[in-house]
């Protein structure tokens, strides 16, 4: 129970900053380095990659950033474990083998396999999705197919004496929940420590994100985000952990920080589906241990599914859009005049080439805080951005708006402006469609240097949502006496995301006894005028007594989702900003010691 490993979390997305290996390795004393680079977007464009070159399909950023550092991690014997293999792990473990080589270092680097299920399309005709029950896709509009493997392989390759240890498309929580099931010998029937370890994944899987990285209180980093420390994790065998960062860098970890990272893109936070164990956080606890420590206990699990989710992408016609800028007096309704006129005469031209019409159009204006819906205060604005997009079934159909849009420059209203540059191309919607597969019907496998392992496959158990016994809430809170309105940010820390067509917000309350009124007036009903602009579907609203925490869901919200949506902001990175502004009546004498 006293043994303790240290894990950081160096990469939260393909294209994160590679400034957290080398700051881990300065600071030292680490046993785990875990890399996170895969979303459902990611998948496909990896995919895309390694259709035109089969060599392609994984992060190789990954490779190239070990590189200049593998001789310092061998030396400090710090293990690497990553997801960076994307649609070709057995190429991208090849890569970083030729590394070791060169560097002539003895390291083993092992290959988790399995979860690609492509060359299995026949099978699946009769799947539906999962979310909305639409029938399977068009096999050759398919992309990529894989499951989410769990965490277990990677413990196996690590007791096999693994050095790196490199996924497919495992989930993101599965490289550090993987090292702690190795450490500390936890069993699959350990539903509360893995639900742990998970936890701390999760923690750990977006980097920075944990140390002061898309914070609620930005200010208070704002001097020292330049130089932003990446998450630590202390993890013990009981299944707590701290969470920390090298010294003397930038960034901070607080409550505020940990519990924003623990919310993001959950769904029901009693029924969160892991491969390896379903996790309930709603107990979870955070308390501030020190300066930039912060202690995590509290999360519970049941036992692993049956199945595994399996992630399908698909091509579904084409989108293009451009950008541009208008300033002056009314500079948004120029602007969306401008928009208007040109959408006009590619429809004209649509039509006379007896073409369909458009499957969607989406102007959206920035800086008229159309993006508040019914919430907006201010049309007077004198600058915005202007975003135009269209979806077809035809490339050429959904370029000729991105002529029109050129060609109306100098007959449309005054005060347009854009970047100089090239002009966009029209690129493939790529659809998420995702469904379960019995685990027992995905066999899995080890590369281990030049050994190739049968693992088999997994087992699992059903679980009923419907089981799940819910806290109880927050009373509703009266508003008697001197009463006052404070926007929700005086109260809370928010921070949101996404998972395909739904999106998420967390609300974490500053103070326990903010619970009450948060809760009286987030209701699913508010959330749902707020967000009307948006909406196509329902709000659900989970508490989280642990923390007094409160995630919304928010279905069918993103237009499609990823690639497959013309929205500003596709992944709903920015609605917890939206949300932060409702005001919520408390009492005037609690208002004025805020």
């Amino acid at each position: 129970m006293s043994k303790t490993i240290r894990i950081g979390g160096a990469s939260g997305y393909w294209g994160d900053s590679d400034m957290a290996l080398p700051q881990f390795l300065r600071a030292g004393g680490l046993d785990y380095i875990v890399f996170d680079y895969l979303a459902e977007i990611t998948m496909s464009i990896m995919a895309r990659q390694r259709a035109k070159d089969p060599t392609q399909g994984y992060a190789t950023d990954f490779v190239s950033g070990l590189k200049p550092h593998l001789k310092e991690i061998a030396r400090q014997k710090i293990k690497i474990l990553s997801n960076a293999g994307g649609v070709n792990p057995r190429t991208c473990g090849e890569a970083v083998r030729a590394l070791v080589k060169a560097a002539g270092l003895d390291l083993k680097v092992a290959v988790v396999e399995g979860d690609d299920l492509h060359a299995r399309v026949g099978e699946f005709s009769a799947a539906r999705e999962m979310y909305s029950s639409a029938a399977f896709p068009a096999p050759e509009t398919l992309v990529s197919i894989n499951a989410y493997l769990g965490a277990f392989p990677i413990a196996e390759a690590l007791k096999r004496g693994a050095d790196i240890v490199i996924t497919g498309r495992n989930v993101d929580s599965a490289v550090t929940l993987g090292a702690c099931i190795h450490e500390f010998g936890w069993k699959r029937e350990d539903a509360d420590l893995l639900a742990a370890g998970s936890l701390c994944g999760h923690i750990l899987e977006c980097g920075a994100q944990a140390t002061g990285g898309n914070f609620t209180d930005w200010e208070a980093v704002a001097e020292t985000l330049w130089d932003i420390g990446y998450p630590i994790a202390e993890v013990t065998a009981d299944g707590h952990f701290t969470v920390t960062k090298p010294e003397d860098t930038g960034g901070a970890v607080t409550v505020g920080t940990v519990g924003e990272q623990m919310l993001y893109e959950i769904g029901d936070p009693q029924a969160y589906m892991l491969p390896d164990v379903v996790c309930d956080f709603s107990g979870v606890k955070l308390e501030q241990a020190g300066k930039d420590r912060v202690a995590v206990s509290g999360a519970r699990g049941s036992p692993a599914p049956e199945s595994y989710k399996v992630s399908t992408t698909h091509e579904d016609g084409f989108r293009a859009g451009a950008v541009w800028f208008f300033y002056g007096e009314d500079a948004a309704a120029k602007a969306r005049l401008f928009a208007e006129s040109a959408t006009k005469r590619a429809r004209a031209k649509l039509r006379a080439l007896n073409a369909p019409d458009y499957d969607e159009v989406l102007i959206e204006v920035m800086g008229d805080e159309s993006l508040y819906g019914a919430e907006a205060r201010r049309k007077d604005v004198r600058d915005v951005a202007l975003k135009v997009a269209v979806k077809h079934r035809d490339q050429r159909a959904a370029g000729l708006i991105l002529k029109e849009l050129t060609g109306h420059g100098l007959a449309g209203p005054p005060g347009l402006s854009g970047f100089a540059g090239s002009r966009p191309s029209p690129s493939p919607v790529v659809r998420l469609f995702s469904f379960l597969i019995p685990k027992a019907d995905v066999p899995i496998r080890l590369v281990l240097d030049n050994e190739d392992i049968a693992l088999g496959s997994e087992t699992g158990a059903r679980f009923d949502p419907a089981a799940v016994k819910r806290p109880t809430p927050p009373d509703t809170m009266k508003m008697d006496g001197d009463v006052v309105q404070v926007p929700l940010v005086r109260l809370a820390f928010a921070r949101s995301g996404d998972k395909g067509d739904n999106a998420n917000i967390g609300v974490l309350p500053r103070r326990a006894e903010y619970a009450g009124y948060i809760w009286t007036k987030l209701t699913e009903a508010e959330v749902e005028r707020r967000f009307a602009h948006y909406l196509n579907g329902k709000v659900e609203r989970f508490f989280m007594p642990g923390t007094g925490a409160i995630n919304f869901l928010l279905h069918n919200v993103l237009g499609g989702g990823g690639v497959a949506s013309l929205r500003n902001d596709p992944q709903a990175k920015g609605y917890s900003q939206i949300l932060l502004q409702t005001p919520i009546p408390i009492p005037r004498a609690m208002a004025e010691q805020l």
